[in-house]
């Protein structure tokens, strides 16, 4: 059984889906005015491999994952440059996607936008206004937390603890400084929507709320996000949902900070690392590998030794790919399947399965090296699964070769076999010559790029 860490329980728990056989989980997705970092490109990962070992596993999983395009960033943005804010939005998903897309991130099932939801959510607020628990000021309305049953669960503290800890605003109509915002009323010039109170537009807080409960339902399996999103983002999602007595999530996961160089990335130290600069440099599997050799509930280190290292790393599961390619076919090893259940069934220990991923490897090239293909099959095929569970993709060169060049390996394998080595290195340097690295292994002459 699938074991994760529940934030709002702060322990790992059993994981048992409302629905046997199926898994719905919401993701909290992009505010699309700039583009992604490596914070977001580690927080969708982490759960790009939950979804894609969850499939393996065989359940049927519902993904949503939301796209926030309307939002005070955006219409900063928007003034700055004198641009629509919903120009600077669809050009901003548009690139989201295209770097997902490049990280290997299946798409969600569902990505709904929060300017087609509005509706949805002045009714909600509307609820909440009608039970007592939101107020109208000059300036929009607020959900009274201190009205909201447990208020604080995800930050782990109790309410007088965080009202403690709370910075004390001036001249703020709010009843309390925890009170956040769910409508906020016009102001000249940005993009507004028809309310109760006024035009205006939707506090970010809501969106989430209307969006997975509509396509999920109640008690859904999973809400997760990133560690900055625990407090005070899902908190707040979680207390209107609290307020209105409907069924949130029923478990909570959150990845942990990315650091670079040294220190967590965040707004305030200004040492975002823009993705696309790192896609730019970098094979977006070394990311994704990166990611998998910690924890998801630890922080990583994002450097430019780290990234060469996993690159590295790569290389050598492209080879192993290259040098099992022509083994028989036939089943995984089912024990070495077993223990990777095992081990991503443990709160999804990746870096133990990566371990296991790298010691089949080592044991199917062993098996290669020694001439005893049968041994070595079911070994690879095994390291082929996990790595596809993974959401690894092991890129055999062979599969772009051209029909030219596969007529020269085919005679070179021939003139090998028949022992003429002066043509197999004339055949070599030909190959060579048409930037090809030649490199013979027991299944015979491969070839790629370099």
């Amino acid at each position: 059984m699938l074991r994760l860490h529940d934030t709002a329980l702060g322990r790992v728990v059993d994981i048992e889906p409302r629905d046997a056989g199926r898994f719905s989980m919401y993701v909290c997705g992009p505010t699309v005015y700039g583009p992604p970092h490596i914070g977001h490109a580690r927080m969708t990962l982490v759960f790009d491999v939950l979804r894609r070992y969850l499939e393996w596993t065989g359940v049927e999983v519902h993904h949503v994952s939301n796209i926030t395009d309307i939002d005070d960033q955006i219409i900063a943005r928007g003034e700055r440059e004198g641009r629509d804010p919903a120009e600077i939005a669809a050009k901003c998903e548009e690139v989201w996607y295209r770097a997902m897309d490049e990280l290997g991130v299946l798409r969600p099932h569902d990505d709904p936008h929060a300017t087609a939801y509005v509706d949805r959510m002045v009714e909600l607020v509307a609820a909440l206004v009608d039970r007592g628990v939101a107020y109208e000021t000059s300036d929009g309305v607020y959900l009274s937390v201190e009205k909201v049953d447990g208020y604080g669960l995800l930050a782990r503290q109790s309410l007088n603890d965080l009202r403690a800890g709370a910075r004390v605003e001036v001249s703020d109509e709010k009843r309390s400084p925890l009170d956040f915002v769910l409508w906020k009323k016009a102001k000249p010039g940005e993009p507004t929507w028809d309310s109760p109170w006024g035009p205006g537009r939707p506090g970010w807080h809501t969106e989430c709320v209307v969006m997975s409960l509509d396509l999920l339902g109640e008690g859904f399996d999973l809400h997760g996000g990133g560690q900055d999103l625990r407090f005070p983002h899902h908190e707040n999602e979680r207390a209107q949902a609290v307020a209105l007595g409907r069924t949130f999530a029923r478990h909570w996961m959150h990845n942990g900070w990315v650091e670079v160089e040294g220190e967590k990335m965040s707004k305030s130290l200004g040492n975002f690392v823009n993705l696309l600069d790192l896609l730019e440099r970098h094979d977006g599997r070394a990311y994704r590998l990166l990611v998998l050799r910690s924890h998801y509930r630890s922080p990583i280190e994002v450097t430019s030794d780290t990234l060469a290292d996993a690159e590295a790393a790569l290389a050598r599961l492209d080879a192993f790919a290259r040098t099992t390619r022509a083994l028989p076919a036939g089943g995984p090893d089912g024990e070495a399947l077993a223990r990777f259940r095992e081990r991503m069934d443990d709160d999804l220990d990746t870096p133990a399965a990566l371990a296991l991923l790298f010691d089949l490897v080592r044991r199917a090239n062993a098996a290669v090296d020694a001439g005893s293909p049968t041994e070595a099959a079911p070994v690879a095929a095994a390291a082929r699964a996990i790595a596809g569970a993974l959401g690894l993709e092991l890129r055999d060169a062979q599969a772009d070769v051209d029909e030219a060049t596969r007529a020269l390996v085919s005679r070179r394998d021939e003139a090998r076999a028949a022992r003429d080595w002066a043509t197999a290195d004339q055949l070599r340097d030909e190959l060579t010559a048409r930037g090809w690295v030649v490199e013979d292994t027991p299944a015979g002459t491969q070839v790629r790029r370099p």
